[in-house]
């Protein structure tokens, strides 16, 4: 959340650039009246919340009202700290601002969604919207983010900020989906080894993963091999390999990217 903020407030905000969400529509707020963007924020999403409460889970607005209020108070504390003291100079190189803005909110967002998390905004809308109309997620979000960027031709008169707007969204969704299927990535490993026992040991008891030993035949050798097969997430493969090669640094090891796994210890299936 304080990536986000600090992102929307530092970068985004010094620009008026206007982007999809109810940070697009507090960005408009604050560009034609001036009223705070952290407490529209939060108004704009507990409204959302009271009118769509009937189709949304319990869990759906407890976790989105802790994550919407922890936003508002850093927008609410850093949107003024950087109007009086700005860490860019606005209109100067306002592309690179756009960038900067949307991989900070992007991995922002991601880091919360990879946790479970929620920041609320028009997924709120949108779940009525699919509820009641039978409208599918994807075409309710663009339909919402095109119309709340598109409107702000109306107070700038510029199709400059529409594009930056749009230019916005698609970095920022990059990002974001870089981060929740990097921290999900999984990959497989196929070890051979004449020590596979030790290395099944090591992993399951430092690494805390299954180990599945299949009965194999080499067939150039004739001979019976055990086969180790290992999933784990991506960023434990250097530690498996480190406790492989402690063991045997001449085992036979295969490493594959897997697109999905579920069930115990990975995902669950929806």
């Amino acid at each position: 959340m304080l990536l986000y903020s600090f992102g929307y407030t530092a970068f985004i905000l010094p620009e008026q650039v206007v982007m999809g969400g109810v940070s697009g529509i507090s960005a408009l707020l604050f560009y034609a009246f001036g009223f705070p963007p952290g407490i529209s924020i939060w108004v704009l999403n507990v409204t959302m919340l009271i009118i769509a409460c009937k189709a949304l889970t319990k869990q759906f607005i407890i976790r989105t009202i802790i994550g919407v209020s922890i936003m508002s108070v850093f927008v609410g504390v850093l949107q003024p700290l950087f109007q009086a003291y700005p860490i860019i100079t606005a209109g100067e190189d306002k592309f690179m601002h756009v960038i900067l803005g949307g991989a900070m909110a992007g991995g922002g967002l991601g880091l919360v969604f990879s946790h479970n998390g929620s920041t609320g905004g028009t997924d709120i809308l949108i779940a009525l919207l699919n509820k009641y109309f039978s409208l599918s997620f994807g075409r309710a979000m663009q339909f919402i983010d095109i119309t709340i960027i598109s409107s702000s031709y109306l107070l700038f008169h510029s199709t400059e900020t529409i594009v930056y707007g749009i230019a916005f969204t698609l970095i920022a969704s990059y990002v974001c989906d870089y981060v929740v299927n990097g921290s999900r990535q999984t990959v497989q490993f196929i070890i051979i080894s004449k020590d596979y026992e030790k290395i099944a040991d090591q992993i399951n008891q430092s690494a805390h993963r299954g180990v599945t030993v299949v009965e194999g035949k080499g067939w150039y050798s004739k001979k019976e091999v055990d086969i180790l097969i290992v999933l784990a997430r991506k960023y434990e493969s250097q530690e498996i390999f480190h406790y492989i090669k402690n063991i045997d640094p001449h085992a036979m090891v295969s490493q594959t990217f897997c697109h999905g796994v579920f069930g115990e210890g990975f995902d669950k299936m929806k």
